[in-house]
């Protein structure tokens, strides 16, 4: 609890520039989930400014939910430039396996050493190359089932990897962090998934060790869901709570409702 509560009051402390390069159906919704919990968001994938923006910012997040020729581009030049500089970058695979362009797009991702990898249970073993039957965007596993395949893809890439989902597992190699807070809301929210992401990347930005920076963010994430649903009416309501909760969190929510343990 107070590795987390130190890493959360360093980000609203150190206020991280957060690249996004990501999908237009939750580019709000992220960048007002940075700002909330202390952090500055700049979305931009143009060709000729991305790499200059790299060499600026905290930590670099390229998210492939709505995929084009042109932002695939953009993706390869910032991750590279990040991978060049040795500032972390997550990557969060959307879609994984749904089709051969994603599946392309996300080995040529891989090349660049991705520092996180945070997605849901059917990305995670898709990237891992275990069989799904994908339903797009959406999981088809639960989280538990995907731990393996997690384990799998952070030793052949050599990243941290986030699985979402009802239980939230982080892992680096064999050591895996299980986090236990949410709400069931959050599951019918847009962009969670990409939120988590986000807000990853500012963590990162500030936090020496991607796994503790990973596990922090999850957390932190979950505890404001659980906040939010204390208020909310529905999923639309849960949205707007959870951003207030993640700016109105204080270190004894943190002590109270986090819900962490190592496997």
């Amino acid at each position: 609890m107070e590795s987390i509560i130190k890493h959360f009051n360093l980000v609203r402390e150190k206020n991280p520039l957060v690249h996004n390069i990501t999908n237009y159906v939750v580019m709000n919704n992220t960048a007002n989930a940075l700002l909330a919990v202390g952090a500055s968001p700049i979305m931009a994938h143009a060709h000729p400014e991305v790499e200059d923006l790299i060499d600026i910012v905290g930590a670099s997040v390229i998210n492939i939910g709505t995929l084009d020729e042109y932002w695939v581009d953009s993706m390869m030049l910032a991750a590279k430039k990040a991978n060049s500089l040795g500032k972390p970058w997550i990557l969060d695979p959307v879609g994984a396996g749904a089709s051969k362009y994603r599946n392309d797009t996300l080995a040529e991702l891989l090349h660049h050493n991705p520092t996180i990898i945070r997605g849901n249970a059917s990305e995670i073993m898709s990237l891992a190359k275990i069989d799904i039957a994908s339903k797009g965007v959406d999981s088809s596993n639960s989280s538990d089932e995907a731990v393996d395949a997690g384990k799998s893809l952070s030793k052949s890439t050599g990243a941290v990897v986030c699985i979402s989902g009802e239980k939230d597992y982080v892992i680096k190699d064999d050591k895996v962090s299980m986090i236990e807070n949410g709400h069931p809301l959050m599951g019918i929210i847009t962009g969670m998934g990409c939120t988590a992401t986000a807000l990853i990347g500012a963590f990162a930005a500030v936090v020496e060790d991607p796994f503790e920076a990973t596990v922090s963010a999850m957390a932190v994430l979950g505890i404001a869901g659980q906040m939010a649903s204390e208020m909310a009416a529905g999923p639309g309501s849960m949205q707007l709570y959870i951003y207030d909760s993640l700016y109105q969190m204080g270190d004894t929510d943190i002590t109270n409702l986090a819900k962490i343990s190592m496997l």
